[in-house]
């Protein structure tokens, strides 16, 4: 069992280094490149560029994500760190867990109507982030590795579902237009980059989720909730400084 952990551990890290890499070269990098190119220059570049990123940063969100919930029924749901002292599976904590696999269903819902409007959407992610947190801590009675590894597994879920049910379906007809020379779908180029830019954020205050274990200064759910904000103002920060980095 502890060498399948540790085997977990590394899959885990460097499939997130893969995926997440790949991410913010998207956003960070080629989302400032990608519009200085001609129409000529991206019939050339585009389809050999974007399906090899593409191939990697897919497989590496699988690899990640399957990894991830190894170390869920590894860590936590075998080795028995799950709960406060007095707290054991009930309805509650069914219910947090389950809400892991559910919730990315359901925000694929609701950002493709009540909360598409980018700020609604923002104020919502905040406001739900900090309810499963403190649905976690004060009904479900999980422990502060519990609740803050679960937030991240319900953004790594929503990533990976992102990844493979709307930006790589997207992605596919986006180059395949670019490689023919026809103007690509607009909904599907404006799905793909919002979802992605989604992903973006959800990813820095999960990186800190896999970290919680060093982070005991953070064992209260108030701090983990102000975790997702500080993240995603720091998301902010890195679109906002890519804008002004120039080619030569």
């Amino acid at each position: 069992m502890e060498l399948i952990s540790v085997l977990a551990r590394w899959i885990h890290i460097v499939a997130g280094v893969i995926w997440i890499g790949h991410l913010y070269f998207f956003n960070f990098v080629n989302a400032q490149f990608a519009p200085t190119m001609d129409g000529e220059t991206k019939k050339k570049v585009v389809p050999e560029l974007m399906p090899r990123a593409l191939y990697f940063f897919r497989w590496g969100a699988a690899w990640t994500w399957v990894s991830g919930i190894l170390l869920l029924l590894l860590v936590f749901y075998h080795g028995g760190i799950m709960f406060d002292p007095g707290a054991g599976w009930n309805a509650a904590s069914i219910a947090a867990v389950a809400f892991v696999f559910v919730g990315p269903v359901l925000y694929d819902v609701l950002y493709k109507g009540p909360l598409k409007d980018p700020k609604v959407g923002f104020v919502a992610g905040v406001i739900v982030s900090a309810a499963y947190v403190f649905f976690m801590a004060f009904v479900a009675g999980f422990s502060f590795r519990a609740y803050t590894i679960h937030l991240g597994a319900l953004f790594g879920t929503t990533m990976a579902f992102n990844v493979w049910m709307r930006i790589w379906p997207a992605q596919q007809q986006i180059i395949r237009a670019t490689k023919d020379g026809t103007p690509p779908d607009a909904a599907l180029v404006g799905l793909a980059g919002t979802r992605s830019k989604h992903n973006t954020y959800m990813s820095v205050p999960l990186i800190f989720t896999m970290m919680n274990s060093h982070a005991t200064w953070a064992a209260n759910p108030v701090t983990v909730a102000l975790v997702v904000l500080i993240g995603w103002g720091a998301a902010y920060w890195l679109y906002q400084t890519s804008k002004g980095v120039k080619g030569f």
